[in-house]
């Protein structure tokens, strides 16, 4: 387009700093908050204290700050189950039933330490936390393994594998809560027994220590991709997998790996909300309510590039803003699923404005054309 002597094109970037990233992102966030500010002017609502309300009650409230860093905790972990996969460029869009294969895995070593049955006095948190944790992610690495197997040794679509197991970890959850499976609460009121006090997941400073292995993991993933050979071979394989195949990668083990590895973590983000989160504790009848929220692990992990350090501050917004929205609608009386459209349009606008992470506008000024004489002289 051009603007009188000058002219705006498109330039492909070659590379992206750090930075320019953060501020492209930064500018996203503001064009969503702007653009989302026409829902509360339609609801008569002022916008600016409509956000204020949002992000004060996220971020610094006493009561909302906790559900904050709760709900950021359990969407890193998620991001991060994503973000193994992607980096070998395959997709895991079943963390959420990952995350229910850890949390019945969970509730399988407390019944059968007879934590349904037993006074909470008569348990060991000591031992029983530890077990907890391992079979979390035990259960999820068992349950995306299946993907991870059928991709390696078949080229199965892991898409369709992945929701496919999503399914059948519904039903499985159906039938370890309904009357007659052995997760039942002894109340008989359609849902899991409850969580005993003493191996609910142990707090530091009012935090969750979840907290750390969500930082920790997403400190150690970024090193894995960045100094190690087994990271290497991730990426290869990514990039183009009959190339790593050529140069002696093996195309069975990597899909395996990361599939085991991300279904892990989805298996230990199920641990953490139902041994962490207050007024969780049990699997309800709504269990798929925590399942959709694992899918946004899935739009933070591509919002970062699959850089899991970036998917840290993304979660934390993803987590607030969802804690926020909620309690802005029951607040200011605006209709239900405010915080899910606050969301959506968050999300559609980082990822369209993924276009100038590769590339970026330039103005560049029109040379005039001149007349040269050739030889020094002109014709008559």
């Amino acid at each position: 387009m051009r603007i009188g002597s000058y002219e705006l094109k498109l330039e492909k970037r070659l590379t992206l700093i750090g930075w320019e990233a953060a501020i492209i992102s930064l500018l996203a966030i503001i064009f969503a908050l702007a653009l989302f500010s026409f829902i509360f002017i339609l609801a008569k609502i002022n916008p600016l204290f409509a956000y204020r309300e949002i992000f004060s009650y996220a971020f610094v409230n006493h009561y909302g700050l906790p559900l904050t860093i709760n709900r950021f905790i359990f969407l890193l972990l998620c991001t991060s189950a994503f973000i193994i996969p992607f980096k070998a460029g395959l997709w895991n869009i079943g963390m959420t039933g990952q995350l229910y294969a850890g949390v019945l895995s969970v509730f399988a070593v407390l019944f059968a330490f007879g934590a349904k049955e037993f006074h909470d006095s008569d348990l060991s948190p000591e031992i029983l936390i530890p077990l907890m944790l391992i079979a979390a992610a035990l259960g999820g690495a068992g349950l995306a393994a299946i993907a991870g197997f059928l991709k390696g040794k078949f080229n199965v679509n892991e898409i369709v594998v992945t929701m496919m197991l999503n399914s059948i970890a519904f039903w499985l959850v159906a039938q370890m809560i309904r009357e007659g499976g052995p997760f039942m609460n002894p109340g008989g009121e359609g849902q899991s027994f409850g969580l005993p006090l003493s191996v609910r997941a142990p707090l530091i400073m009012g935090i969750p220590f979840t907290i750390f292995l969500a930082l920790g993991v997403a400190v150690l993933l970024y090193f894995l991709f960045a100094k190690t050979k087994i990271g290497y071979e991730i990426k290869a394989h990514g990039h183009n997998p009959a190339a790593a195949r050529y140069a002696g990668i093996s195309t069975f083990r990597i899909p395996l790996l990361v599939f085991i590895m991300g279904g892990a973590l989805a298996g230990l983000a199920g641990y953490h909300y139902f041994a962490a989160v207050p007024g969780v504790y049990k699997i309800s009848s709504n269990y798929g309510y925590f399942g959709d929220l694992a899918f946004y692990g899935i739009i933070c992990g591509l919002i970062s590039l699959g850089n899991p350090l970036a998917a840290i501050p993304v979660a934390l917004l993803f987590g607030g803003l969802s804690i926020g929205g909620r309690f802005v609608q029951g607040k200011l009386h605006i209709g239900f699923g405010v915080d899910y459209a606050l969301l959506g349009v968050l999300m559609i606008t980082l990822v369209a404005f993924q276009f100038f992470y590769r590339y970026r506008i330039v103005l560049v000024k029109t040379a005039r054309r001149a007349n040269i004489e050739v030889g020094g002289a002109s014709a008559d």
